[in-house]
């Protein structure tokens, strides 16, 4: 689910404030005009204020509507989850209030599973949030079976929009206890959006993952790659053979990841997007 990092580039459009400004707080309604919208944003600490005003002003159907989300945004909540959507990988996925937020660095992965699987068949999206991994993958591939898990009973929700639209399926549970037995053995691409921000990390974070996302979705563990290691322990009995497991982490962590990897029985690479600043481990079962 996460793979933000302090150090990280933050997410576009929403590079927002770490904390409201407070000259925004008990401001008056804003109209609905462009000008007005922006300096509010702005006033707020928004960096990408006229981009975000102009997803704002067409996203609303009423000027009160403009006014809602406005001050939702400056009170700092993440601008996915004020929209009520977010673009991933082509399309637009939707994101409910405290569900982990898609970021445009995970594209990477998902055109990583393409590029090793191209004619998959059964995809599962475990860790899936709003379930943006597994759509985009049925989206590209055609007609699949997916399936999609996550612990988190707000991302399971919001996942069901999503990738039941898809034509997939949403499990709520514990890794790879959410899903059907008979998926064993099966799985042609197993991706695993883990949180891997180290636990005394958490509170480093940007107030809108911080404030705004389930913990459950960020923590990682002492060092980050606690459920990683559990993902990849258990994914040889799910894999089909030749199928793969992706997982992002940080730079730092990939070579603790490529050996958990390893550990597990499967054949590891790292793939890596500069761009992106993005860092995705490949697993095929041998």
């Amino acid at each position: 689910m996460s793979e933000l990092h302090p150090s990280s580039p933050e997410f576009s459009p929403s590079a927002a404030p770490a904390e409201p400004s407070p000259s925004s707080a008990g401001s008056a309604p804003v109209p609905p005009d462009p000008a007005a919208v922006v300096a509010a944003l702005r006033a707020a600490g928004c960096v990408f204020a006229e981009e975000e005003a102009e997803l704002i002003l067409t996203t609303a159907r009423t000027p009160h509507e403009v006014t809602a989300l406005v001050e939702r945004r400056t009170a700092g909540l993440p601008l996915e989850q004020v929209l009520g959507w977010a673009e991933f990988h082509g399309l637009r996925i939707a994101v409910d209030p405290g569900v982990f937020v898609p970021r445009r660095r995970t594209e990477f992965l998902v055109d990583q599973a393409l590029a090793q699987v191209p004619g998959a068949s059964v995809v599962v999206d475990l860790c899936c949030g709003s379930g943006a991994v597994g759509t985009a993958l049925a989206g590209a591939l055609g007609p699949v079976e997916l399936h999609a898990a996550d612990i988190h009973p707000a991302a399971v929700r919001c996942a069901r929009r999503n990738v039941g639209a898809a034509g997939g399926r949403v499990h709520q549970g514990d890794l790879f206890a959410a899903l059907p037995a008979a998926l064993r053995g099966r799985v042609d691409i197993l991706a695993a959006n883990v949180p891997y921000v180290p636990t005394d990390e958490v509170a480093l974070l940007p107030s809108e993952a911080r404030d705004h996302e389930p913990p459950v979705a960020l923590d990682g563990g002492a060092d980050g790659l606690d459920v990683l290691r559990r993902v990849a322990a258990g994914a040889p009995g799910w894999l089909a053979p030749g199928g793969c497991l992706l997982v992002e982490t940080s730079g730092r962590q990939a070579p603790a990841a490529l050996a958990a990897f390893e550990a597990a029985g499967l054949a590891a690479r790292l793939a890596a997007s500069e761009e992106l600043a993005a860092h995705v481990v490949v697993g095929t079962r041998r």
